[in-house]
């Protein structure tokens, strides 16, 4: 029996079981708390007990990482020029759109308490698919507000996020054909492991507000076809089209190109499977903090921060999308954030 605990959902789950890297295991018995890599390592924690409850109250309150102490995978000249990298592969005709991601990494002390962490964010900064989970060598935090997979029996929802402003008056015609094209990416990831003609589009850009911040929000839906499961969804729709690009290969390998360092759970998936009731919601690994091991008796707490380019797209208000996006949550994992 290994130390371990999830809370995703509004489901409290302990007495870790087992842990797989086989996502067939999500297809079989059991509740799983699921974490997916965008490089796809793949972490099922299967646990015994699970039951509805607030978020415990944690031990000692979080204390994080001076504000100053935060280091950027791409500074903002480096970012910029991604930007501007991603819109030439648009003037040559390789790609339509890609996301450009950054990953801020601080130090924590080696007993850095996820739970902690989860109820400060939980206060400052609530979102639809907000959960933290602790297994043997991984601690994720996410307050997340994108839906990547849910499922009902054999019906799957996506809910693609594209298009972000501080109001729904700065949202851009950039915004709406950017949402646009993901939803296209999404309907044919899920055309191929649905029964055909079962994929719709319920709703078509609806603006969404959170906390300091407004998105434009998708909702793509589909029935499974006969045999198709964990790993089939996954190999046809990882990793979610809303964090990759148009068309999904090409964003792909110019993202491979121009990031530095690994987004690890950000922009994977992140949240729970349901195998006995064959229900689940998988959130878009996004607004994520994880926590690793480090040299020299400390800790690294990472947290990623992006944004979709496209032709339109300047860099300097690309650059100030991802410190919108970062802004509040590194506050509240800060010492001294409010």
């Amino acid at each position: 029996m290994y130390d371990g605990f999830a809370h995703l959902g509004h489901l409290h789950a302990t007495g870790l079981r087992d842990v797989t890297s086989d996502l067939a295991a999500l297809d079989g018995r059991g509740w799983w708390a699921v974490v997916v890599d965008y490089e796809g390592k793949v972490t099922c924690a299967r646990f015994d007990r699970v039951r509805q409850a607030p978020l415990p109250r944690p031990a000692a309150p979080w204390h994080g990482p001076h504000p100053g102490q935060w280091h950027s995978s791409l500074d903002r000249a480096a970012y910029e020029r991604g930007v501007r990298a991603i819109r030439d592969y648009i003037e040559q005709g390789e790609v339509y759109q890609a996301n450009l991601c950054r990953i801020l990494t601080a130090p924590v002390p080696r007993d850095a308490d996820p739970l902690a962490l989860a109820a400060r964010i939980a206060a400052g900064n609530p979102a639809p698919y907000s959960g933290v989970i602790r297994v043997p060598g991984l601690s994720v935090v996410s307050a997340s507000p994108e839906l990547y997979l849910s499922r009902d029996g054999d019906v799957v929802e996506s809910r693609p996020i594209k298009g972000t402003g501080v109001t729904a008056g700065d949202l851009l015609d950039k915004d709406y054909a950017e949402n646009v094209m993901i939803v296209d990416l999404v309907r044919n990831d899920l055309g191929r492991v649905a029964a055909v003609g079962s994929v719709e589009v319920p709703s078509l850009c609806a603006v969404e507000a959170h906390p300091g911040l407004v998105h434009l929000v998708s909702t793509v839906r589909a029935r499974l076809a006969p045999g198709m499961g964990w790993p089939e969804l996954f190999a046809a729709t990882f990793p979610p089209g809303s964090v990759t690009g148009a068309p999904k290969s090409s964003a792909l390998r110019i993202i491979n190109e121009l990031e530095p360092a690994p987004r690890g759970p950000y922009c994977g998936a992140v949240g729970w499977v349901d195998a006995d009731r064959k229900r689940a919601a998988l959130a878009v690994g996004i607004r994520t903090f994880w926590i690793s091991a480090a040299d020299h008796g400390k800790d690294e707490i990472r947290f990623g921060t992006g944004a979709g380019i496209t032709w339109g797209s300047d860099p300097a208000r690309e650059w100030l999308e991802t410190e919108l996006k970062a802004a509040r949550l590194i506050a509240l994992a800060s010492t001294g954030g409010n």
